[in-house]
């Protein structure tokens, strides 16, 4: 299986004879820096570059070019070596790219030597940069390791070079091109199954003092050299997404990488975000700034389908640039930790000022690296704050939030969405950004909006506001959720014993768009919860036999929520049995749950409700973080969304509805 990187994160390496193959949408060159246990690269003959293409191990191209194929033996590589860097190239030159963020997204694969794709990296994110440092492959306790760094430099080879501590490295960096632009053109073949020769004229230097380092985290950021800005989003996909299927932008990454956008600072050219023929991609302007960003611009058979495409593509760049800034800051503490330990060790610095001198110098350089990564997000942000601000406005009923204003041109559809807006997303470092949480329909799980006291701090409602504000969460869903599907697709029950939600619930009951009106007391709670349930083992027993046409006329298949409010009250033991089988059973035969409920109010089950709340997912009527995705490990904060205060939105959609369900009916009856 192979492992696609994030920018920071390290990958074992099962075969020790590799092919790395790169790609580019423009001529570059490739070459690779030795380095021992420490990164340090001692000299030029470390260096394997088209003027000098092949070194003990490994072996590059001899010219500039869209692909390459570096030939790889691990094995072969001199004790001495324990980093190998590989670095990419723009070549100078009129008719050259001016910078990486002209061109599409360089792409890095590595290869065993049966072929088989061991990891790969797309190099996001790249913006002024000249020369960027895709990849290092290092030994840790005698385990070869690949790791994503895509650490960029703005003056190209020379600061490259400059930064591994190579000595005259803008003579090298002129030998480099200059022999990229005359030697011959050709891709390596993979590695052969014999070793690698050992050419002594070129061999590196054995350090009798080698040892290897801790590697101390799977997914700790490049830690032998301090990172120049830019640092690029790291370009994985969460697992979560991939659900979503063909629609989803994780399966438009197999396509490539486009290029879109000359001056775009967030990278358009990740082959998540590849552009979709309709709208076209917006032009550069002349004086070189940032195209504007267009609403839709994704892949999707539909604008209804490239607007949920972008929103998950703004989703996946935001927890890039996040994690890439996160990764920054954690290399400028452990480096200022490293620096803070060799000044204490060294005893010459324990006593005068040489020692606060070099303590107060490392601190400087700790907030030169967050600086500069602070300001890569900052960028990074701005462009996405730019697309929100553009794609907000253009979303349909089903993704748009209250406010918008497309709610009041509000009309009927003809068919149902593909997904639903539940709320806002975002992180500490993004704020005022938000990113719409988008989740497909029909529901795969059932929703439980907890009422209970909230882990936050000062500000916070108290226990009784936080259940009112639950009951209004849960109608600005339900109201949702009937204006978004064709009126008799979708119907709302609502189960509330005690009679609590009256007042949240009365746009609901005074429209009347609801099924039935609120069921109340045990007796109502029990009828509500037979009939469904028999809905369900009816519906199922029909599509299992193969004859949906054959279910009785008082069961509908129309898709239906239901509202429980104030969990566990009204409900007896059997009830409890009934509402857990609609959660399992429900959703697959169109019924779905949403419960409002404190969880410490149904602690007297114990255990046995556990996997009810485990099936829900669990939403809160205040901003809390926690939603955590599992592919980059943020916690994300979500925010629901309500309406806006004092507005009548919500009342007037809901009226449309019930006269929509008015002429729904009518035509039905017409046509009894």
């Amino acid at each position: 299986m192979t492992a696609e990187l994030v920018r920071g994160q390290n990958h074992p390496l099962s075969d020790i004879r590799l092919t790395i193959r790169i790609s580019a949408g423009a001529p570059v060159l490739a070459g690779a820096t030795l380095g021992d246990e420490n990164g340090t690269v001692h000299g030029a003959q470390w260096v394997a570059h088209p003027g000098a293409p092949a070194l003990p191990g490994i072996e590059v191209s001899q010219r500039s070019a869209t692909e390459h194929r570096l030939a790889v033996d691990l094995g072969a590589l001199p004790e001495a070596v324990h980093r190998v860097d590989v670095f990419l190239a723009l070549p100078p030159g009129a008719g050259a790219p001016p910078r990486f963020g002209a061109v599409p997204a360089p792409h890095t694969a590595i290869e065993g030597l049966d072929g088989t794709e061991l990891v790969r990296y797309t190099l996001t994110g790249l913006d002024s940069e000249m020369a960027v440092l895709a990849l290092e492959l290092y030994r840790r306790q005698g385990v070869w390791k690949v790791r994503a760094v895509g650490q960029g430099y703005a003056a190209g080879l020379t600061a490259l070079f400059a930064d591994q501590g190579l000595r005259e490295p803008g003579e090298l960096a002129a030998a480099v091109h200059e022999a990229a632009a005359h030697g011959p053109s050709r891709a390596l073949p993979a590695p052969s199954t014999a070793p690698a020769p050992q050419d002594t004229s070129q061999a590196v230097p054995h350090d009798a003092s080698g040892g290897a380092a801790c590697d101390t985290s799977a997914s700790a950021p490049y830690d032998t050299r301090a990172p120049e800005p830019s640092h690029a989003p790291a370009s994985a996909m969460a697992e979560s997404a991939r659900q979503d299927g063909a629609r989803n932008p994780s399966d438009a990454r197999a396509a490539g990488a486009v290029a879109r956008d000359t001056g775009a600072r967030v990278d358009y050219t990740h082959p998540g975000r590849r552009p979709h023929a309709t709208p076209p991609p917006a032009a550069a302007h002349t004086d070189g700034r940032p195209a504007p960003p267009v609403a839709g611009d994704a892949v999707g058979w539909s604008m209804e389908e490239r607007l949920y495409n972008q929103v998950w593509g703004m989703f996946e760049d935001l927890a890039r640039t996040t994690a890439a800034y996160r990764s920054a800051v954690d290399f400028a503490d452990s480096r200022l930790e490293k620096e803070l330990d060799q000044a204490l060790t060294d005893p010459r610095g324990r006593l005068g000022t040489a020692g606060a001198i070099a303590r107060e110098a490392a601190h400087a350089r700790r907030t030169q690296l967050v600086d500069q990564a602070r300001a890569v997000l900052d960028r990074d942000l701005a462009q996405l704050t730019a697309e929100s601000e553009v794609v907000e406005p253009a979303l349909p009923p089903a993704y748009a939030g209250w406010d918008n204003p497309v709610w009041h041109g509000y009309r009927m559809p003809t068919e149902p969405p593909m997904a639903l807006r539940l709320g806002d997303l975002h992180l500490p470092e993004s704020i005022p950004l938000r990113i719409p949480m988008l989740v497909r329909l029909p529901l795969e799980r059932g929703l439980w909006l907890d009422s209970g006291p909230a882990a936050a701090p000062d500000g916070v409602p108290d226990s009784a506001e936080l259940r009112h504000l639950a009951m209004e969460a849960a109608t600005a869903l339900a109201a949702r959720l009937l204006a978004v599907h064709p009126a008799g697709d979708f119907f709302v029950q609502v189960i509330d014993p005690a009679g609590a939600g009256t007042a949240a619930f009365a746009p609901l009951t005074r429209t009347g768009v609801l099924a039935a009106p609120p069921a109340t007391g045990a007796a109502g709670v029990t009828e509500v919860l037979e009939k469904l349930t028999r809905r369900v083992d009816l519906v199922q027993m029909a599509l299992r036999g193969g004859a949906p046409e054959s279910l009785p006329a008082d069961v509908g298949t129309a898709r239906q929520l239901l509202i429980v409010n104030d969990f566990p009250h009204g409900f007896d033991d059997r009830a409890v049995t009934r509402l857990r089988y609609l959660a399992d059973e429900g959703p697959d035969v169109g019924v779905h749950l949403l419960l409002v409920a404190d969880r410490e109010d149904a602690a007297a089950y114990g255990p046995l409700l556990d996997p009810l709340w485990r099936s829900l997912m669990r939403l809160t009527p205040v901003p809390d973080d926690h939603l955590a995705d599992p592919w980059v490990g943020h916690a994300w904060t979500y925010e629901p969304s309500l309406v806006p205060a004092g507005s009548q939105i919500v009342q007037q959609v809901l009226a449309q509805v019930a006269r929509n369900l008015a002429k729904h009916r009518q035509s039905g009856a017409d046509q009894r």
